[in-house]
C-alpha cells in the first residue's frame, strides 16, 4: 500500500487538480489525496451553485427594467426549477464526471484524509475504509486543502444549527425569513439570491460601516441602496451577540431563530462588566434560518503541520514561488485558499500552475524561475449581485496606504450609448486608480449590470503595466458599455 512518487497533492479542488495535472503533463508521477469530491468547494458548495441560484432572479430583474420586455414577466422565480438546475450543475453531488480528467492525465486518486508525517515528503493517509497508507514524495508535497466556513463564538449560535455556504447553496427550501451574518461576497450574494427565490424577509447584519468593506466606498453604498429597494433589510455597524433556536421539545423539530443584535461601537466595545445603562442598545430579529457568512478558516487543523514545524489551524505562509515559509528543503508548497493570499478559485488555479512550473523546473523567458506576480498587485474579483461588483488591483484607499501617489477618476457606468441600447437605466460607477509616477493603472472598479465582462481588460492593463498613452489606442467597439473606458481616459485628461 505504501508508495513513492514525485508529487503528492493534498486536496482535489480546482487548485489541487491544476497542480496535479500540470505536473503530470510534465512527466512526473502524481498522487492526489481527496476525502470528499474531486472538484472541491467551488464546484459543489461555492461558486457554481451560488451563481446558478442567483441567475434566475438576475434575468427576471433585468427583463423587468427593459421596456417591451417588462410586460412579458408575469410571475416570480420558480425556486424548485432553480434548485433542480443547481443539482444538475453540481452533478447531483457526484464527482463521476470530474474524476476522468485526473485519470486521463495519469494521476492516481487516493480517497482518504492525508496528513503530513514529519520527514520531508512523507504523508500518512487514512483511507475511507479506515486502513492506513504511507506515501512519500521525492519532489514535492502540495497542500491544497482549502478553507471552511468560520462559525464565530456567539452564544447559542452553534446550537441553533446555522446554515453556512454549503447548507445554503444545497438548500431545497426557501425560508420565509432569513438572517444573514456577514456583508462580504458570500453574504451579499446569498442574501439577494434567497430574496429573489422567494424569502419574504431577509435581514443582513454586518459589523462594518458598509457592505463589501474592502472595495471602493461607493460599492457598499450602491449595493445597500439596491438591497433596501428590493426589500432586504441591511443593518450596518451591527453585530449578533446571542442566538437562540426555539424547539417544541428536547427532540422536537427546530422552530424560529431569535438573533439578538446590538450596534458596534469601536470606542465602547460593550464590556459585559459595564452597567446595563451604558451598554449599546439591543434588539432582536426573528427568522426561520440563520446563515453565517463571516469569513473562512483554513482547513489545516489536522493536517500534521506541527510535524514540519508549522502552526496547525493557520494559513500556510508561502513565498513568491508558493513554497511554504519556514520549512527547510523547499519541498512543501501551498496553493489556493489554504495559503491565504487570495481566497478566490481563479487565483488558486493561477497559483497551482505557478507551483507546478516551479516543481517541474520551468523557467520564464529571461531564464529565471517563475514567480507569483498577480497576487500582490492584480487580483480580479467579481461579486455577482445586482448591481454586479467587478474590481481588480488596489482601491484608491489601499493604494494611498501603500505609499503610491495616485489619482483616481470616476464616471457613471451608464454614461455611454452602449448602456442606453440595453433598454434599461444603468446605475453604477466605473473608476480607475492611476499611479501618477508611472502613469499606469493599479486598480479599477466597475458596478452595474454584467460588469464581470469588463474587468479583464483592466486586469491586462495592470499586469501589463500599459501606459495611459498606450491605452488610448485600445478602441472599444460601439455601442458597448466598454466605451466607458474612453470616458474614464477623457476625464483623466
Amino acid at each position: 500500500m505504501d508508495a513513492d512518487v514525485d508529487v503528492i497533492v493534498l486536496g482535489a479542488g480546482p487548485a489541487g487538480e491544476n497542480v496535479a495535472g500540470r505536473c503530470a503533463d510534465a512527466g512526473l508521477s502524481v498522487i492526489v489525496v481527496e476525502r470528499e469530491l474531486v472538484g472541491g468547494e467551488c464546484s459543489y458548495w461555492g461558486c457554481i451553485p451560488s451563481k446558478t441560484l442567483l441567475r434566475p432572479g438576475e434575468v427576471l430583474a433585468a427583463a423587468r427594467r427593459v421596456p417591451g420586455a417588462a410586460s412579458a414577466v408575469t410571475g416570480p422565480v420558480d425556486a424548485a426549477a432553480a434548485f433542480a438546475r443547481r443539482d444538475w450543475m453540481v452533478g447531483d453531488y457526484s464527482d463521476s464526471s470530474q474524476v476522468p480528467w485526473l485519470v486521463d492525465k495519469g494521476v492516481e486518486l487516493v480517497r482518504g484524509t492525508g496528513r503530513l508525517a514529519g520527514p520531508a515528503g512523507r504523508v500518512a493517509v487514512t483511507l475511507l475504509d479506515g486502513t492506513r497508507r504511507v506515501l512519500t514524495a521525492s519532489r514535492a508535497v502540495v497542500v491544497a486543502t482549502g478553507t471552511r466556513a468560520t462559525v464565530p463564538p456567539i452564544p447559542g449560535l452553534a446550537d441553533a444549527e446555522p446554515w453556512d455556504n454549503r447548507t445554503a447553496t444545497g438548500a431545497w427550501k426557501v425560508p420565509h425569513r432569513l438572517v444573514v451574518l456577514g456583508g462580504g461576497a458570500v453574504g451579499v450574494e446569498l442574501a439577494q439570491a434567497f430574496r429573489r427565490l422567494g424569502s419574504a424577509e431577509v435581514t443582513l447584519i454586518e459589523g462594518s460601516p458598509r457592505l463589501l468593506v474592502r472595495e471602493e466606498e461607493f460599492v457598499g453604498e450602491q449595493l445597500r441602496a439596491a438591497f433596501e429597494a428590493a426589500g432586504i433589510t441591511v443593518r450596518l455597524g451591527s453585530r449578533a451577540v446571542e442566538v437562540r433556536r426555539a424547539r417544541t421539545g428536547p427532540d422536537g423539530p427546530a422552530g424560529p431563530v431569535t438573533v439578538t443584535v446590538e450596534p458596534v461601537d469601536p470606542a465602547d466595545p460593550a464590556d459585559p462588566g459595564e452597567p446595563v445603562e451604558r451598554r449599546p442598545r439591543r434588539d432582536a430579529v426573528v427568522a426561520d434560518e440563520i446563515l453565517v457568512a463571516v469569513g473562512r478558516t483554513p482547513a489545516t487543523g489536522d493536517l500534521g503541520l506541527e510535524t514540519v514545524g508549522l502552526q496547525p489551524g493557520r494559513f500556510i505562509e508561502v513565498d513568491d514561488r508558493l513554497r511554504a515559509v519556514g520549512v527547510a528543503g523547499d519541498w512543501l508548497y501551498a496553493v489556493g485558499d489554504v495559503c491565504g493570499r487570495a481566497l478566490l478559485t481563479h487565483m488558486g488555479k493561477y497559483q497551482a500552475r505557478l507551483a507546478a512550473d516551479v516543481i517541474t523546473g520551468r523557467r520564464d523567458l529571461a531564464g529565471a524561475p517563475v514567480r507569483d506576480l498577480a497576487d500582490p498587485a492584480a487580483v480580479p474579483r467579481v461579486t455577482f449581485t445586482d448591481p454586479q461588483v467587478s474590481a481588480v488591483g488596489l482601491t484608491e484607499r489601499a493604494a494611498r496606504e501603500a505609499g503610491i501617489a495616485v489619482r483616481a477618476v470616476s464616471v457613471p457606468t451608464g454614461s455611454v450609448a452602449g448602456a442606453s441600447v440595453r433598454g434599461e437605466e444603468i446605475t453604477g460607477t466605473s473608476k480607475i486608480v492611476v499611479d501618477e509616477a508611472r502613469r499606469v493603472l493599479v486598480g479599477a472598479t466597475f458596478t452595474g449590470p454584467d460588469t464581470q465582462e469588463m474587468v479583464h481588460a483592466a486586469t491586462i492593463a495592470i499586469v501589463g503595466e500599459v501606459p495611459l498613452e498606450r491605452l488610448w489606442h485600445a478602441v472599444p467597439s460601439f455601442p458597448t458599455v466598454s466605451e466607458v473606458w474612453l470616458r474614464l481616459l477623457e476625464v483623466y485628461g
